[in-house]
């Protein structure tokens, strides 16, 4: 079992957990159960991953068989870029819920400070960043301030005065220092979580510490950096060497007796980064939650810190939304 992080919420959180971006549907509940059953406790999950039900499935037959009990575990979703108004986010975030099967989610996120044009469920369920199945066309952006979109997640959260709410803990992802420190401007229930990508190739060091310092956790994505996105044919990951052929990270799991990806792992949560990697294979999903059982020295640490490119694989930029400029 991953050791957990308080979180500002006051609930727990757990180091590890299994991510299902890119999950496929055919194959989600099985993959969710077994990464259950080795020992995950932490699901994370997002409207657009388009596999929330596949995924509860398999969350549900772990209780059912006695595995686990709902309070184990620790189930996350996102809000998606449509459905920032108030009205719609309440809307969407009730059908995530029904999706999962489950009563209440521990974490809930603003995926991308993107707000985009409304779409009707009945019309495109998944739109992405797309107007038409198509996908030929890019959502146009809708005037919908981050403070709304904050407000809703607040009063969706489950409080003695709010007792209908149906979330524990909130927070943000894909945000900056500046967005952040707006948010905590005006926010009255904490910014549990912001979740970003987060690898030796970009470190985003100074944005890390200021989220910790305010009591923030944070969790990182595409721990192993260009890996997650070879089989989108991102052009950067794709020219990009592997930070599993890297010398540094080759060389410190050489000396620990541990495999480059556990290393690169360690990395995160030896300073208290979240990780949430996925795996098709049952060995690797194990070597990954067994992440935690060693420790790097600081210079070490360091030395992989140094790999620093500033090298982003997820940048909304190219849909034409240049978040991070």
């Amino acid at each position: 079992m991953a050791p957990s992080l308080k979180l500002a919420s006051g609930y727990d959180m757990p180091l590890v957990g299994f991510g299902i971006w890119k999950v496929p549907r055919e194959t989600c509940a099985q993959q969710v159960y077994n990464a259950i059953k080795l020992g995950y406790r932490y699901i994370d999950g997002a409207w657009d991953y388009q596999n929330s039900k596949e995924a509860g499935e398999g969350v549900r037959r772990a209780i059912d068989e006695g595995i686990v009990k709902r309070e184990d575990l620790f189930i996350v979703s996102k809000l998606w870029n449509n459905y920032h108004k108030r009205e719609h986010a309440f809307e969407m975030a009730k059908l995530e819920l029904e999706a999962w099967g489950l009563e209440y989610l521990d974490l809930f996120l603003i995926h991308f400070p993107i707000s985009l044009e409304y779409i009707p469920f009945d019309e495109l369920r998944w739109p992405c960043f797309w107007t038409d199945k198509e996908q030929t066309k890019v959502t146009p952006l809708a005037k919908v301030p981050i403070a709304e979109t904050w407000k809703a997640l607040e009063d969706m959260v489950k409080t003695p005065e709010n007792p209908s709410g149906f979330v524990r803990s909130i927070g943000v992802s894909n945000f900056s220092s500046q967005l952040i420190t707006d948010v905590l401007s005006y926010a009255k229930i904490p910014v549990s979580v912001l979740q970003i990508e987060h690898h030796p190739y970009l470190t985003q060091l100074d944005l890390v510490s200021m989220a910790q310092k305010n009591g923030i956790a944070v969790t990182g994505y595409s721990s192993f950096g260009p890996q997650s996105f070879l089989e989108l044919n991102n052009k950067d990951a794709v020219s990009a060497k592997s930070l599993f052929e890297v010398d540094v990270v080759k060389s410190i799991a050489e000396k620990h007796g541990k495999t480059p990806s556990q290393v690169l792992l360690r990395w995160n949560t030896q300073r208290n980064v979240i990780i949430i990697p996925k795996s098709n294979n049952v060995d690797r999903l194990k070597q990954n939650l067994e992440s935690t059982n060693f420790d790097l020295s600081d210079e070490e640490i360091k030395q992989i810190s140094a790999l620093d490119l500033g090298l982003r694989f997820n940048n909304p930029e190219a849909f034409g939304f240049p978040i991070f400029a």
